[in-house]
């Protein structure tokens, strides 16, 4: 039995599901990944944690690209039907995601005062009394803020990662272009780490709609995401009510 934790902070509750259950093995870990990268993204900007986990026997892999590797090791893969060039553009563009996306939305999150006052101090420390939710809060602070000076974007403005994110979006645009996903008719990893990171800003509210305003500049980026959503969590849903062993909870839906 394959599960994976969400944390229970989270707009959606505790995600448990037998990891084959739905549909196909393929289909089920599509499904898998793309829970697992946008319940990663949530949580790692709002949590102490490690989250996505999935627990096999007496072992336990944590964060997206650990789980990645241990399920491939298993013999599933979404990428195998991939030549080595393709291989190795996806996994540049998944570098391009972890370091351009995923910098700026721990930016936005923890170095804009307005931000952190507003939104991620009062969601990091919900879950804990005081003094301990002050002293977790400026730990996470100090730690990103190192990341920051450490790759040269503590001296960055906001405009300035606005305009990173912009650039980031239009080389995803033009390489998913009209197809449905990165890789023409069936996701892979990258879909799946796209859409964590997209979806997750085009459905957290901020203090401003700058963030969700980049990503929305791209229509095919945003049809991206509700192909995903309709085909991966609408229909899982449909499959719930319909009496299937999956339960999930509804979670955030895109504007």
């Amino acid at each position: 039995m394959w599960r994976v934790l969400r944390a229970a902070s989270f707009e959606r509750r505790l995600l448990c599901f037998d990891f084959y259950v739905a549909r196909s093995p393929r289909e089920s870990f599509i499904y898998f990944l793309v829970q697992c990268s946008s319940d990663y993204m949530k949580h790692f900007l709002f949590s102490t944690g490690k989250v996505p986990f999935i627990h096999v026997g007496n072992q336990v892999v944590s964060e997206l690209g650990p789980i990645v590797q241990f399920v491939k090791a298993k013999g599933h893969s979404l990428s195998d039907g991939l030549d080595e060039v393709q291989k190795a553009e996806m996994k540049a563009y998944m570098e391009l995601v972890n370091n351009m996306l995923l910098t700026a939305e721990l930016y936005i999150q923890w170095c804009d005062e307005a931000t952190l006052e507003e939104i991620t101090q009062p969601r990091y420390s919900s879950p804990y009394s005081w003094p301990l939710k002050n002293i977790l809060v400026l730990q996470k602070k100090w730690e990103i803020k190192r990341k920051m000076k450490a790759i040269g974007w503590a001296g960055k403005n906001l405009d300035q990662v606005y305009e990173d994110v912009d650039q980031c979006c239009q080389a995803l645009s033009q390489r998913l272009g009209t197809q449905p996903y990165f890789f023409n008719k069936q996701p892979t990893e990258l879909d799946a780490l796209v859409f964590g990171h997209l979806f997750t800003i085009l459905t957290t509210q901020l203090t401003n709609d700058e963030l969700r305003e980049k990503v929305k500049n791209y229509s095919n980026l945003v049809a991206f995401c509700r192909r995903i959503e309709q085909n991966y969590f609408e229909d899982h849903d449909r499959d719930s009510s319909a009496g299937s062993s999956l339960r999930l909870s509804k979670g955030p839906t895109l504007p």
